[in-house]
Formats: C-alpha cells, structure tokens, sequence
C-alpha cells in the first residue's frame, strides 16, 4: 500500500502563489506517473496537472496552464505543485494521486493512490 499526504495549503489572496507537496510512503513508483487533482464544492473533481518521467512529458488542464508547474523530486517520493496567480476559481481541495500507467494521464481512473486532500481558498 501507497500512503500520499499532502501539504502546503491555506488561504491566499488572488494573484498570489501557493507550493502543494505530495509525500508517498510505503512504496517505491518512480517509474511511473502523479497528479493532481482538485474539488470545488458543488462541482466534480477535475484534473489539474500530472508528470511522467517515463515518456518525460506533463500534462496540464487548460485553466491552469501557465500557471501552475507540476514537478517530482528525484531523492525522494515527492511530488510539487507550484500554483501562481491564483484565482478565487481555483478554491478546491487539491488531491495528489500516484498512478501506474505507463505514460501518465488526465483520467482519475487511472490512478491507484490519492491522499486525503488540502484545501486552497484564494480570496478575491
């Protein structure tokens, strides 16, 4: 079993910058590809970034592109979201998740681990 904890949540004003970690615990997946996610209130959870060192590729929603950078240490099991210019519409609880597919995805289906979740609220 895989454990993702994430960190680096809290309130932010509009235009301002926010940095989510993801620790994992219990097992080694570097081979294959995390995400995030996010969810707002009334709305369905959606797909936010995610990174494959497999095929070295990112993948991006467009509201965020440009804004945010998804990235994955390499000494250990983390993976980073860093969130700037954030807009009062990127209020969520944001979810890490590990995933085994190969070349990484967009698809929450695809992933096999999720974390409990941080809450960003960016205020206007």
């Amino acid at each position: 079993q895989v454990q993702l904890v994430e960190s680096g949540g809290g309130l932010v004003q509009a235009g301002g910058s926010l940095r989510l970690s993801c620790a994992a615990s219990g097992r080694t997946f570097s081979r294959y590809a995390m995400g995030w996610f996010r969810q707002a209130p009334g709305k369905e959870r959606e797909f936010v970034a995610a990174i494959s060192w497999i095929v070295d590729i990112t993948y991006y929603a467009d509201s965020v592109q440009g804004r945010f950078t998804i990235s994955r240490g390499n000494a250990k099991d983390t993976v980073y979201l860093q969130m700037n210019s954030l807009e009062p519409e990127d209020t969520a609880v944001y979810y890490c998740a590990a995933s085994l597919k190969y070349g990484g995805s967009r698809v929450s289906t695809d992933y096999d681990y999720w974390g409990q979740g941080t809450q960003v609220t960016v205020s206007s």
